[in-house]
């Protein structure tokens, strides 16, 4: 069926048979206790930690979305995936505190730090974000690679884009309800052996049919290989603007990917989604120890500089093989008759790859990896969206409830949650690119969260007032701008030029953030330091300033020269990288 041959069935059987079989024999362990199914009784050694944690990050977005920029824009959006250094901020700042304060989720951690409220608001924030952001997108993405690989695919009056989505959703969520967190991170281990080992074919085989690296460089040009070029503006190399656009509308006319977006307002979506976001967090919180959790960080962390050449090269050679021509149906399926790449097209650039390149069995193997990828995300964001509803709204709405019964409905929470995100596959569809619109999203929402919990755990005068205000603040001016984004990118409204609300369509996202950033920040600072200071010995052990002696002991001992040596060597490499492709 499709571009499929027989044997690439029987692997893709073969791997659905090993993640059923270790999922089967991870839920016959006990899992009826809250510790047990959210954090895998806090078990969970580094290794798994660390492949977890890359498993869960590398999904949808990347096998579809970041492969489909590769094509649009080169190397540009590398600047994300180096973004790996957050996760040592995560093992050697933030994890500490988290660890000792034995949390399930990062709002139960804002509670001991603030208020319950700032508790509900971050619970609910977090839900609706993965919801737009994790959910959606990973559905979204399955569909694309099943229309691609398996076009003629259909039941029941859905199409192979549905069927697949609807197939991954069932699978995922079947093992992920019963086997929680434990399942989750194991499956997740095997699925990141697989995904790796398949990205690497495509990479081998795709440089194969491209002529190798220099033909790649010639055919697509040296500036898909700088990471500063493409985002900055054309003419200005030398004075390093800081925004593209012409005239007085310059700076907030919206481009590419501008420098001072991506020096300034990048990591702020970085260090909340690697420090703060339960969807990643929790499986550092799974370790039984702080030691673990961060030599699980560290791991994670090199793991993630894979995506520059497993995702990103190979979304450059599928450009290349449609301009150059080698392969007609990249031609045909990528580039419009000017010879431009469509850029929703693009989205299509992996799977169109793996169908295409790949020899019959190594195709199988891919598909398999594509699937694992897509599975991980999802299982992911399925089990941490459960966990916040069921420990930050279910148990306070009752508090007399078993284990058994908050484990079941932490089970029902993930099955309306994927009913929500199938409503919202429409409003992707009508988005510019799958990781444009992901990182737009991220963008909104990341700053008022990043500042409570960074600067909560810095200064220990900011109290539960400055923290509300900072996240009521800054998280409607993210839900405002998104409410006046999306009937543009759904295509059902334009707005008049040089309107008030034009002004806020077009002002570039990543500097809208930084305004949302700067925002929260005063506000938080303002509104502690006019009102009453925390008390201080509700907090202990909760900020740099209230640790004990005790605490700093326990922490120091948790570490040696290896993890200093291996967390030095990272920052090295990606400074190499940046160096490499300047």
């Amino acid at each position: 069926m499709g571009t499929l041959a027989a044997i690439d069935w029987i692997v893709i059987g073969l791997y659905f048979l090993l993640i059923a079989g270790l999922a089967w024999w991870v839920i016959k362990q006990k899992t009826d206790t809250t510790t047990d199914y959210f954090l895998a009784g806090r078990h969970l050694g580094w290794i798994i930690v660390g492949t977890s944690i890359f498993a869960s990050n590398i999904g949808s977005e990347h096998l579809v979305g970041l492969t489909g920029t590769g094509a649009t824009d080169g190397v540009a959006m590398a600047h994300y995936e180096l973004h790996a250094w957050c996760l040592l901020i995560l093992g050697w700042v933030m994890l500490p505190f988290y660890i000792r304060s034995r949390v399930f989720t990062m709002p139960e951690f804002l509670e001991k730090r603030f208020s319950p409220m700032a508790r509900t608001v971050l619970s609910g924030v977090s839900l609706l974000a993965y919801v737009l952001t994790k959910i959606a997108v990973g559905i979204f993405a399955g569909g694309i690679v099943f229309s691609v690989l398996m076009p003629e695919l259909s039941f029941m009056g859905m199409n192979s884009f549905w069927l697949g989505s609807v197939l991954v959703i069932v699978f995922t969520g079947l093992y992920t309800v019963l086997g929680g967190l434990r399942a989750v991170a194991y499956t997740e281990a095997v699925q990141t052996l697989v995904l790796i080992f398949g990205s690497v074919m495509v990479l081998y085989y795709g440089l194969d049919a491209i002529g190798g690296w220099n033909r790649l460089v010639e055919v697509a040009g040296p500036e898909m290989f700088d990471l500063w070029k493409p985002i900055v503006p054309e003419g200005t190399e030398a004075t390093w603007a800081p925004v593209m656009g012409d005239g007085k509308m310059a700076w907030y006319f919206n481009s590419n990917y501008p420098w001072l977006g991506m020096l300034f307002a990048a990591p702020i979506v970085g260090l909340w989604y690697w420090t703060t976001d339960q969807y990643i967090v929790q499986r550092a919180l799974g370790a039984p120890n702080e030691k673990e959790g961060r030599r699980g960080t560290i791991a994670a962390a090199f793991l993630k500089l894979l995506p520059v050449f497993l995702f990103i090269i190979p979304g450059i050679i599928a450009f290349a093989l449609a301009k150059s021509g080698d392969l007609a149906i990249m031609q045909q399926e990528l580039l419009n008759e000017q010879g431009k790449i469509i850029n929703q097209n693009a989205q299509a650039s992996f799977p169109l790859l793996v169908a295409h390149i790949l020899p019959v069995g190594i195709r199988g193997i891919v598909v398999a990896g594509l699937l694992a990828a897509l599975m991980s995300s999802l299982a992911g964001v399925f089990n941490a969206s459960s966990t916040l509803f069921t420990m930050d709204f279910y148990s306070k709405f009752k508090p007399d409830a078993s284990e058994e019964h908050l484990v079941l409905m932490g089970r029902l929470a993930t099955v309306v949650m994927v009913i929500i995100g199938l409503l919202w596959i429409p409003v992707i569809q009508g988005s510019r690119g799958l990781y444009d619109y992901l990182q737009g999203v991220q963008a909104y929402l990341a700053p008022p969260i990043f500042v409570v919990f960074f600067f909560g755990i810095f200064f220990k005068r900011l109290n539960k007032q400055g923290a509300l205000w900072a996240l009521f603040i800054g998280l409607f001016l993210g839900i405002f701008r998104l409410a006046v984004d999306t009937p543009v990118m759904l295509g059902d409204m334009t707005y008049a030029e040089g309107s008030f609300f034009w002004i806020i369509n077009n002002i570039f996202f990543q500097y809208y953030s930084l305004f949302i950033f700067l925002t929260c920040i005063a506000v938080m600072f303002g509104v502690s330091y006019a009102t009453d200071p925390p008390k201080y010995e509700k907090i202990s052990g909760l900020t740099y300033g209230t640790l004990t002696e005790e605490d700093k002991r326990k922490s120091r001992e948790s570490w040696n020269w290896v993890d200093v040596t291996l967390s030095v060597l990272l920052v090295a490499v990606i400074g190499f990288i940046y160096i490499y492709f300047s």
